[in-house]
């Protein structure tokens, strides 16, 4: 909502389509980037592979 991002050249094909959405769960706020290119991701969902 109004929030710019800017990305370099490179990068810009790999995060096609991605969402990034603001998630409060009690007192713990993060961003979550939800990216429909991710072929594999680690157990705990911090990393993953395009």
């Amino acid at each position: 909502r109004g929030v710019r991002v800017f990305v370099d050249g490179a990068s810009l094909g790999l995060l096609d389509g991605t969402i990034v959405d603001f998630v409060k769960q009690g007192l713990n706020e993060a961003f979550r980037f939800r990216n429909p290119n991710v072929k594999g991701e680690c157990g705990c969902g911090e990393s993953f592979s395009v």
